[in-house]
């Protein structure tokens, strides 16, 4: 479908709501039936029904035509969270027994899905370096139902070939799952490589404004239908209609935010690499990025957020640093208008800090939609 199309028209029958140019909010707990037999068949099948808002409701049918549309798949389930959208659909699709094979460092929530909370059910994970596609398939085992990947990771950058990785999962007869929250739908789409679920962060690029949380899984209409007919409705974590709207008005302006904060931070990571307290810049479209090739050949464009490192990583020369900026916001999360910043060192104890770890000493940068000018300048004074 045309990409206007999609953001625009799709899902959108404005004669059904007095010819509005905006779908309207249907705020109803549920929904009345004219008689017993029509009540009967929402009963039996509420995938396909309006019965109550915990499982359907037409504000969120138009944003799930148009993400699915966006991601080239036949369906998708919106959620009130970026990590129930991964976290119900690994729910509903393992049982006790089953192995996981996960990339290593994925988001820190997921991490803590798969060795705190899977376990409790006889579910287990093993972590490997998804940028090497044997790394995964040797991990493989008779149990492995599910290969869990993350391209790329949200902090330092490592790419999956996804589509080697899902032919491999294919002919075993695994199941593979992505969270494609960096690149989002415009930059990525991991089904047309073979990947069978989808899940992103939507309160990212598709909300835009940083003033709504949601998730969004997309796949097959039989795996959406056998999430929805089990844990998602037993668990409940259905978007509000009022949330799904704000989605809705984020996608009418996501291509040209996504353009902006790509086109941006080109500009601010190139600056950055030539500073001289600046020690290295990682960035998936840089040309130093190790995985290069394979960035430009999956992804048709690059996410506003990079981390870099400084030449003096000390605990103390990193927090000077963030400490002193005036107008990049220290702040989780991505996506939204404000340009922001997090030191890895904010989520790690000073007693645990390893100088030696990497990991330890990047910092990473959100570039949202000021001018490059505005953020280079607080950089610069925040640097010297």
């Amino acid at each position: 479908m045309d990409l206007s199309y999609i953001l625009n028209e799709l899902g959108e029958e404005r004669e059904n709501y007095f010819n509005a140019v905006s779908p309207p909010i249907i705020q109803t707990s549920n929904f009345t039936f004219k008689t017993v037999s029509d009540f009967r068949e929402a009963l039996g099948e509420e995938y396909d029904a309006l019965l109550y808002s915990r499982g359907q409701n037409p504000t969120l049918t138009i944003l799930r035509q148009k993400l699915a549309a966006l991601d080239g798949a036949e369906d998708a389930l919106v959620f009130s969270s970026g990590i129930a959208a991964v976290s119900v659909p690994i729910l509903a699709l393992l049982k006790q027994g089953d192995h996981v094979v996960s990339v290593e460092n994925p988001y820190s929530w997921t991490i803590k899905l798969f060795n705190n909370f899977l376990p409790k059910f006889g579910i287990h994970t093993t972590f490997v370096d998804g940028s090497e596609v044997d790394n995964i398939k040797n991990a493989i085992t008779p149990e492995t139902k599910l290969i869990y990947l993350e391209s790329p990771n949200t902090f330092s950058y490592e790419l999956q070939d996804l589509a080697a990785i899902a032919k491999i999962a294919r002919e075993k007869g695994i199941l593979t799952m992505i969270d494609n929250s960096y690149c989002g739908p415009l930059y990525q789409q991991p089904i047309r490589l073979g990947v069978d679920l989808v899940a992103q962060s939507a309160t990212k690029y598709i909300g835009g404004h940083s003033d709504v949380v949601a998730g969004v899984l997309t796949g097959s209409k039989a795996l959406i239908k056998r999430i929805f007919d089990h844990e998602f409705m037993n668990i409940g974590p259905t978007l509000s209609p009022h949330s799904a709207w704000l989605l809705i008005r984020g996608l009418r302006t996501l291509p040209l935010r996504m353009q902006r904060s790509f086109e941006t931070a080109k500009t601010v990571t190139e600056w950055l690499a030539k500073h001289p307290a600046v020690d290295k810049v990682i960035w998936p479209f840089s040309p130093t990025f190790k995985q290069s090739e394979l960035a430009h050949r999956q992804m048709q464009g690059c996410g506003g957020m990079f981390s870099f490192t400084l030449k003096n990583s000390s605990v103390q020369q990193i927090e000077a640093f963030c400490d002193r900026l005036r107008h990049i916001l220290m702040a989780v999360s991505w996506g939204g208008h404000e340009s922001l910043i997090i030191p890895s060192i904010a989520g790690i104890s000073l007693a645990d800090y390893d100088h030696a770890n990497p990991r330890h000493q990047l910092i990473r940068m959100y570039v949202g939609l000021e001018d490059a000018d505005y953020l280079i300048s607080d950089l610069e004074q925040a640097l010297g």
